[in-house]
């Protein structure tokens, strides 16, 4: 392996020394740290894994422990989009299922050899422009909105087959589609790099890649019609007195 500051530039090296700042024990930057690592190589690398540890002093052993646990950590390198298609229960009833199987067959019939794209497989070449990486998420948290799908972690919500094929088709001749709701649409390795922290320094930059809207009315609708009706829930109490325990 080759040594880890031959791998991560000088940048990489200070934005990793601005993350452990942020936090009390070095350890507890390792979430981000891991997110900075993708930003550079697309995924988490043996040499990304050596340079956390090194960074945060830590064993590979740990690191490796907390990078293979969570699925938004890659160990092979992904396209310049992620592509992340609902396939919990509600989503996959209402049609995600479907979506998921069709853009593999649709994803794989470009590859060498025209077979549907598995999990986290990548069509085209990983991080170049138009590559593409699929996977199946469990629940992204929009059950009213769904069928669902991420590019990038940005949504796209209410789908269809035939519309989640123009989005990876968009996407394959470098144009970038308008989520349904949220930031604008960032390359995989941008969405890593805010995860970890840094955003453009330019505040006119800065706004226009983080204010849109996040709400889509089917999710508020409850709340303004409580607000038409002025219904409340029940106050909470000043004190609410503990249950006794019974002694064993």
């Amino acid at each position: 392996m080759r040594p880890v500051t031959d791998v991560f530039d000088t940048q990489t090296h200070e934005r990793a020394e601005a993350i452990i700042a942020r936090y009390p024990q070095a350890r507890s930057a390792l979430l981000p740290m891991l997110h900075l690592v993708q930003s550079v190589q697309g995924f988490v690398s043996q040499a990304g894994i050596a340079f956390c540890a090194q960074k945060l002093d830590l064993s590979t052993a740990e690191v490796s422990a907390v990078a293979t646990f969570y699925t938004m950590y890659k160990r092979k390198p992904c396209g310049e989009h992620l592509v992340s298609v609902c396939t919990n229960t509600l989503c996959a009833a209402l049609g995600g299922d479907a979506i998921y199987t069709r853009l593999k067959e649709h994803l794989g019939s470009d590859t060498p050899d025209g077979k549907p794209l598995g999990h986290e497989e990548t069509v085209g070449t990983p991080g170049e422009s138009g590559s593409v990486t699929l996977e199946h998420a469990e629940c992204l948290a929009a059950c009213d909105l769904g069928p669902v799908l991420q590019v990038n972690y940005e949504y796209y919500d209410n789908l269809t087959e035939d519309k989640a094929v123009e989005l990876v088709d968009a996407l394959r001749a470098g144009d970038k589609p308008a989520p349904t709701r949220g930031a604008p649409l960032r390359d995989f390795k941008t969405a890593e790099l805010e995860l970890a922290g840094f955003f453009p320094e330019d505040e006119e930059t800065y706004r226009s890649t983080v204010d849109a809207p996040t709400a889509a009315e089917e999710t508020v609708r409850g709340a303004r019609m409580a607000a038409d009706n002025g219904w409340t829930a029940p106050a909470m109490p000043a004190k609410v007195a503990m249950p006794e325990v019974q002694k064993k």
